[in-house]
């Protein structure tokens, strides 16, 4: 498995890093968070699934594969990952999915997801939180308020189990991104988002 690693100099934890849907490992979002995440003492491992890498390759857009071989993917890359550092999973929105999906069998402590996709934009019916009702060991979601796979309002109506812990930015879109007249920053949040991960990370050790 071809993984990117950004590795801090002393090392307590090691983060398993998705990306989302539509971009890869490499994208600003996945490169500013794995970077800001080192600096707090974690490894992190970054990984492209089989269609993104496939994608990147022929330079051509696809779509994600289904659940099972994304899951499939997910933990053969968990399966070479040096296990001497207690180990955590997440990523961005479809990748933190398919890591909340992979905790509970998993040698994770816990996970973190950036931009959960509740439910697709304007399908607030199709749920995709069965699995969070259930699940014993922790995870935080880091979501905006006014995303529209799951707002503030939304969430608040869902039956999560206690394990789930939510952290909202403040006005932040799926991306976390703000409006200007908010008075906050994308780089707010994004500085946000690496803190608050490192913190959960290091709480769980």
């Amino acid at each position: 498995m071809k993984t990117l690693n950004n590795l801090a100099k002393e090392p307590v934890a090691t983060f398993v890093f998705a990306h989302g849907a539509g971009a890869g490992q490499n994208s600003e979002f996945m490169q500013l968070m794995a970077e800001g995440i080192a600096k707090y003492g974690i490894n992190v491992v970054r990984f492209n699934f089989a269609y993104m890498q496939l994608a990147e390759e022929l330079g051509k857009r696809r779509p994600p594969e289904r659940a099972d071989k994304l899951l499939v993917h997910f933990n053969a890359v968990l399966s070479e990952v040096d296990s001497s550092l207690p180990i955590f999973i997440g990523g961005k929105s479809m990748g933190g999915r398919m890591a909340s999906m992979l905790l509970q069998e998993s040698n994770a402590l816990g996970c973190i997801c950036m931009g959960y996709p509740f439910h697709p934009p304007g399908k607030p019916e199709k749920l995709r939180t069965a699995h969070l009702e259930n699940i014993n060991k922790p995870v935080l979601i880091l979501q905006g308020e006014r995303d529209t796979f799951g707002t503030r309002e939304e969430i608040g109506t869902y039956n999560l189990s206690a394990q789930v812990q939510l952290r909202y930015l403040y006005d932040g879109d799926h991306s976390f991104k703000p409006r200007k007249a908010s008075g906050f920053t994308l780089d707010g949040h994004l500085n946000l988002a690496i803190t608050q991960t490192a913190e959960f990370i290091k709480s769980h050790i």
